[in-house]
């Protein structure tokens, strides 16, 4: 089983920055993409932004230039850098870690959710 944990949420104010945190345990051989994923109350959950195992990464244009990925591999964890917040961007965020198995359980490919951290941020 792996266990995706959020971390860094909070209150900020307008203009202000955090930085998320995602750290994968568990039974993993391979970490093959992380994405990270928001959702505000009446909203669909909508993805923001993902890296992959080769580095590459990917934004959507609500987030384009204010918010970046970095990753630590040793501690198979990845950043969200969120800078110039608004409004707008209050919403429970989370983590969506996609694996492959260790040769024990059949090399699958697995996804797995964190359990959100909120990000509120005020006018």
């Amino acid at each position: 089983q792996v266990q995706p944990v959020e971390s860094g949420g909070g209150l900020v104010q307008a203009g202000g920055s955090l930085r998320l945190s995602c750290s994968a345990s568990g039974s993993i051989f391979r970490i093959n993409a992380i994405g990270w994923y928001r959702q505000a109350p009446g909203n669909q959950r909508e993805l923001l932004a993902a890296i992959t195992r080769g580095g590459g990464t990917s934004y959507a244009d609500s987030v384009k230039g204010r918010f970046t990925l970095s990753r630590d591999n040793a501690k198979n964890t990845v950043y969200l850098q969120m800078n110039s917040l608004k409004p707008e961007d209050t919403a429970v965020y989370y983590c969506n870690v996609q694996i492959t198995t260790p040769p024990a359980q059949g090399f699958r490919v697995s996804d797995y959710w964190g359990q959100g951290t909120q990000v509120t941020v005020s006018s």
